[in-house]
């Protein structure tokens, strides 16, 4: 099995690739807007991408599952799971909404869909299991139900997508969700959407990954797990979680009803500054992408 992570320092987000070498075979989950870094990665190691995921309609970036589907004919899963408002609403060709036990091939690698409600109602999370190796799950895609030491904060809908007191609702599911996730092997690798900075919880461990044991015995969460003190875990989830970027509410609807498609993007022409200038003339908008110190010490280049 073929194991790859990628992680976006700026917006704090990991998306991974799993493949299959002996059928050529990859499944990419929960891709972000750049898709070129999965075809890279899929060629120079011989497969296909045959398969994208998503865990749940992303609030904190435009995903790259349609596109990434599109450009090479994989089957694109997403959850058919959660309320009607929050349902994905576009299609594309093989696209298939998947429920809690659906399980799907990429060559020998099996993935169970598991629905893990409490972030978003409609999230769910991966189960791998490398069956060449045997019939024990190695890893697990969390997206962004369970963090290393943190859980994903269930307010959301209510601070950036116009819900009304959902996130009571969210802790409960959650709680739930985290019983499930207590009866997996312990010894169960665990890969979260996000590390430390992310706004999608408030305190992710800055640690790539962690396993289920470790997260059931040391979580800040374990001990209400483990005394069954539902309201106590309720009420610490939902104090403290920081505010949330106003973006959010705009990117998940965007996400829900499909980003607007790229197509083959061509490398951006190099201008000179006579051309720049004339373009300029001409109401083109000249956006300068240098850090703002670098802006500020240099000299301007144009009037």
């Amino acid at each position: 099995m073929f194991f790859e992570r990628f992680y976006d320092d700026d917006l704090a987000q990991a998306s991974y690739l799993v493949g299959c070498q002996q059928a050529g075979e990859c499944l990419v989950i929960d891709p972000v807007r750049d898709i070129q870094r999965y075809l890279d990665t899929a060629a120079a190691q011989g497969l296909r991408v045959t398969h994208v995921a998503e865990t749940h309609i992303h609030a904190d970036y435009l995903s790259g599952g349609r596109e990434l589907a599109l450009r090479t004919g994989a089957q694109l899963l997403v959850s058919g799971e959660g309320e009607p408002d929050w349902q994905y609403t576009y299609t594309v060709p093989g696209m298939q909404k998947v429920r809690h036990g659906h399980t799907f091939w990429v060559g020998n690698v099996q993935v169970e869909v598991q629905h893990t409600p409490g972030h978003t109602p409609e999230s769910i999370s991966f189960l791998v299991t490398d069956t060449p190796r045997g019939n024990l799950p190695v890893m697990y895609f969390t997206g962004d139900f369970v963090f290393v030491g943190d859980v994903g904060r269930p307010d959301l809908l209510d601070e950036a997508a116009g819900g009304q007191d959902t996130r009571f609702q969210g802790a409960r599911a959650l709680f739930g969700s985290l019983k499930q996730f207590a009866e997996l092997p312990p010894s169960l690798q665990v890969w979260p959407g996000h590390g430390a900075g992310s706004a999608c919880g408030k305190a992710l461990g800055a640690v790539p990954s962690t396993t289920v044991g470790y997260e059931t015995a040391l979580a800040w969460w374990s001990h209400y797990l483990q005394s069954g003190d539902e309201a106590g875990f309720a009420e610490e989830l939902l104090s403290g979680q920081p505010d949330a970027p106003l973006y959010y509410g705009r990117m998940k609807a965007q996400n829900r009803d499909g980003a607007a498609l790229l197509g083959d993007v061509a490398p951006l022409p190099e201008l000179s500054a006579a051309e720049a200038n004339t373009q300029m003339a001409q109401g083109v908008m000249l956006i300068d992408p240098r850090p703002r110190e670098d802006y500020q010490r240099a000299a301007p280049t144009f009037r």
